[in-house]
Order: C-alpha cells, then sequence, then structure tokens
C-alpha cells in the first residue's frame, strides 16, 4: 500500500468511527502532514482518493470538509427552494437572464404563440456552500415584464413572481429522468464528467391556472434525494 492510500485509509476509519461529522472540516493540509510525517502533496494527493468515493469535498478557500448525507429535497404542489432545504444554509446564484423569443418546445410548454418573447433564468442551487443542482426556467414574457429587474433584486423565482403580482403558484406537473453531466455542467456542479444527475422538468401555473414557469433542474444524484409528495 503506497503512503497516499494508508494515508486515505486512516482518514477513511477516522470519518467512519465519528472522527468528524458531516458538515466537519477536516484539519489543514499542513496539521495532516504533520501527523502522517508526509509532505503536503501527499496528504492532497490522499483527500483527493476521499473525494473521488465522496466522503469528502473541498471548498475554495475554505479547506475540505466531510461531505453530508445527501439532502432531501420535496416534490409537491408548492416547491420552495429555501423551505426544502432549511438547515442546509440554501443558496441560489444566477448565471444568466435574458429576455427572447421562445422556442417551440417553451411556447408548447407554456401554451405561448409561437416566437412569444420569454424570461429565460439559468442559476446555481447551493446547500452548505456546496453545488447541488443547475437550473434553467423560462417565464411568459407577457404580464410579467418587470420580472428581470425582480430576479436581479432577488434570485428567488417565488419572490420575484409575488413582486409582479403572482401571489402563490402550484407545481402542476413534474417528470423526472436520468441525465449524465457534459463537461459544462461537470465544472458548475464540481463533479466528474459523466456523474449521474437526475433531471426533474416541471411546470408551475397561477391561481387561475396560467403557466407562469417552465423548469427543468439538473440535480447532482448523490447529494440529493428527490421526495415525491403525494396530495
Amino acid at each position: 500500500m503506497t503512503r497516499r492510500d494508508s494515508i486515505a485509509a486512516s482518514l477513511r476509519d477516522d470519518i467512519a468511527a465519528g472522527g468528524w461529522a458531516p458538515g466537519d472540516q477536516l484539519p489543514t493540509e499542513g496539521a495532516l502532514a504533520a501527523r502522517f510525517g508526509v509532505n503536503r502533496h501527499t496528504v492532497r494527493a490522499a483527500l483527493a482518493v476521499l473525494a473521488e468515493d465522496g466522503l469528502v469535498h473541498a471548498r475554495r478557500g475554505a479547506g475540505t470538509f466531510v461531505a453530508a448525507k445527501p439532502a432531501a429535497y420535496p416534490l409537491g404542489r408548492r416547491v420552495r427552494f429555501h423551505q426544502n432545504l432549511a438547515g442546509r444554509a440554501p443558496e441560489k446564484r444566477m448565471l444568466s437572464l435574458e429576455t427572447r423569443a421562445a422556442t417551440e418546445r417553451e411556447s408548447a410548454a407554456l401554451t405561448l404563440t409561437p416566437g412569444a418573447q420569454v424570461h429565460v433564468l439559468d442559476g446555481i442551487s447551493l446547500a452548505d456552500g456546496r453545488p447541488i443542482a443547475l437550473s434553467q426556467s423560462c417565464f411568459p414574457a407577457d404580464g410579467l415584464e418587470q420580472l428581470p429587474d425582480a430576479l436581479r433584486a432577488d434570485p428567488s423565482v417565488t419572490a420575484a413572481l409575488k413582486a409582479c403580482g403572482v401571489s402563490d403558484h402550484v407545481r402542476v406537473e413534474s417528470r423526472i429522468d436520468a441525465r449524465v453531466a457534459d463537461a459544462l455542467q461537470a465544472g458548475l456542479l464540481e463533479v466528474k464528467v459523466g456523474a449521474a444527475l437526475a433531471r426533474v422538468t416541471s411546470i408551475n401555473a397561477d391561481g387561475d391556472g396560467r403557466r407562469v414557469e417552465w423548469g427543468r433542474t439538473w440535480f447532482v444524484g448523490e447529494r440529493v434525494t428527490l421526495v415525491v409528495d403525494h396530495p
């Protein structure tokens, strides 16, 4: 067994024995190098082995942490990101936002006339500082003209829709299928190319039944457990 592998095995045993709980930060590379009497490069290689096994993950500029258990994410009539991940430090970041003509697929999903204008939001969702999903949401521009400004002020879709007069919206359809991460998705989600993703394609409607959002979300399979609520 190489020194790298023996250090990885020792750290794996420490985690299994409860030496560090999910979410705990491991000692620094310098501290681990001193503990095992090796250089930092060897420690870094051992941590990479644990990361490949999904036991730890690195946060840029913060250190290495024990991987938390997969977050439970309910899919019901009202799917609200921050409520679903309460206690897991939920965070949403905007990647892009544009207004353009709808594609044929978007028009059909939102029951719009072909070529109608839509707002398209791309974002990334995190829990405890770790990426768990990428999303793309499409909204009809007609009647929601101020939505882009509302989203720039607050990336919460629920809050932005309320700011535009949509007091409530409910999920009317969810479809779940399996995908694998391409190079772009892998880079953003900090996973390997080909990692398993669960894609949820959904439609939300307001109180009058008007479709106000068609979205697709790509969840990292090992970090999220999708829970389907039955009304």
